[in-house]
């Protein structure tokens, strides 16, 4: 049996690099509705929601038909923000939830799709990390990067 899935996007309005992100407009549409809609187009995923602490990023999704929930301004991380969002709804125990960065708007959806199927397809899997092969030399040292070790058989 397939289990509900749901994808969360965290997005905030105070970041300390890019304070506005959320909203930047990128060929007429903020960042978030591009994350969002590129979400939406995945399959896997019958419910997208984004989660956040800001009234402008609340009401920009709600300008373009998303769903959007108010969370604590208190929240360390996207993962907090994240649970106090799922909390607002009414899953099963063994539902899955993705976690979308909000300030991402360039991935295909069948790559979520790709994340989300080992989760489906066997009840020992956990989680599951979307990763790619870095490219660019500077990604090995930037500490925003995060990076992944795999063993010769990709594990």
């Amino acid at each position: 049996m397939k289990r509900n899935v749901v994808c969360i996007i965290p997005s905030r309005y105070e970041s300390s690099r890019f304070p506005g992100k959320p909203l930047a407009d990128l060929c007429g549409k903020p960042m978030i509705q591009h994350v969002y809609e590129r979400v939406a187009k995945a399959g896997a995923i019958p419910y997208v929601a984004v989660a956040t602490d800001d009234q402008r990023i609340y009401d920009a999704v709600k300008k373009f038909g998303g769903n959007a929930v108010m969370t604590a301004r208190t929240h360390r991380s996207g993962t907090d923000r994240i649970s106090e969002a799922v909390a607002s709804l009414d899953l099963a125990a063994d539902a899955i939830v993705v976690n979308i960065q909000g300030d991402q708007p360039i991935f295909e959806p069948v790559q979520v799709d790709e994340v989300i199927e080992p989760l489906q397809t066997d009840p020992a899997v956990v989680m599951s990390t979307l990763i790619y092969k870095i490219i660019l030399d500077e990604e090995i040292t930037h500490p925003h990067a995060v990076k992944v070790v795999l063993d010769h058989k990709n594990n």
